[in-house]
Formats: structure tokens, C-alpha cells, sequence
């Protein structure tokens, strides 16, 4: 019942039965998805749908899950996870703009509505782990302050001269 991309749905036979519906669930390519740095793996998504007809058109409802990888916004490392959204459109032979979309030649394409669903769910700026602290500056070459040295700004080295009695 799909196309080659595997994400555009023939509705011919769905259509001439008012209150049917049809399961659809596959793993398909949706082109380029990435927000910043962090992207879909591969642009591959697994999408789990009910596509049912209604007055004027067809309804497609439920998930789409995707594999991402970016680096962690703090440390720069590579971090990974997985995103999942619901997904609730209405199809139509005569869209409205930015409301629902269009039925072609008896079929609808998935793939721009469940592209925007994914990239929405996408993190913004993931982290590692939530107390990652992020790289500590490199202050002196050891790394390490050598003794009697001010591991501080050496601009505010009077500082520490200065000593307050308790």
C-alpha cells in the first residue's frame, strides 16, 4: 500500500469506505534532519500510524521514534538518544495553508509532517549527563598550580596578599 519512499500512502481503497482506517508501520528515510548540531542518525525513522477517513479526508495519528547523535553542549563529547512524538495531521484535496495537508493524485506524503514532528522533538543543546560541568580551562600548562602559586587570574594577584584576621 506504499510507495517506493516509503512514506507516500496510496489512499484510493481508504477512501472509498467512509470510517475505514489501515495501520501503517514502517522505517523510512526522511532526508536531512538535524537541529544545530544533532542529527537524526541516517534520517531514518520508524513511524507506528492509523490513517482513517473522515468527512473532506483522512486523519493520520501516532508515533514516530528516531535514533540521534550529537555532541553534549558542555563538554563537546558525543552523546546519543532517542526521541519520540505523536503525530496528528489531517489530509485533504483542498488544504488549508498551514492547517492541514494535501491529498495528490490519491495519495498523501507522510514525509514532510512526520520530518517536522521529529525535528521538533529533536534537544536543542544535549547534555552527557545532567551535572556535567563542561571542560575546565587550562590555566596553567601542567594543569596543575605549583605550589605557592595563585591558581587565580594573575591580574588580581594583590588580592591575595591581602589577609582578613577572624
Amino acid at each position: 500500500m506504499n510507495d517506493s519512499s516509503g512514506l507516500i500512502l496510496d489512499v484510493v481503497a481508504i477512501r472509498r469506505r467512509a470510517g475505514s482506517r489501515i495501520d501503517f508501520t514502517t522505517r523510512a528515510g526522511v532526508g536531512e534532519t538535524c537541529v544545530g548540531d544533532v542529527d537524526v542518525d541516517g534520517g531514518l525513522v520508524d513511524v507506528d500510524l492509523l490513517v482513517e477517513t473522515v468527512v473532506g479526508g483522512l486523519t493520520v495519528s501516532g508515533t514516530v521514534r528516531a535514533h540521534w547523535s550529537g555532541p553534549c553542549r558542555r563538554c563537546l563529547i558525543p552523546v546519543e538518544g532517542d526521541v519520540e512524538s505523536e503525530l496528528h495531521e489531517v489530509f485533504e484535496v483542498e488544504p488549508t495553508e498551514g492547517e492541514t495537508w494535501p491529498i495528490v493524485d490519491e495519495r498523501i506524503d507522510l514525509t514532510p509532517s512526520v520530518r517536522e514532528a521529529v525535528m521538533l522533538s529533536l534537544p536543542l543543546a544535549p547534555l552527557c549527563r545532567e551535572s556535567c560541568r563542561g571542560p575546565e580551562p587550562d590555566r596553567f600548562p601542567t594543569g596543575v598550580a605549583d605550589e605557592g602559586e595563585s591558581s587565580g587570574d594573575p591580574r588580581w594577584a594583590a588580592l591575595d596578599e591581602i589577609h582578613f584576621d577572624q
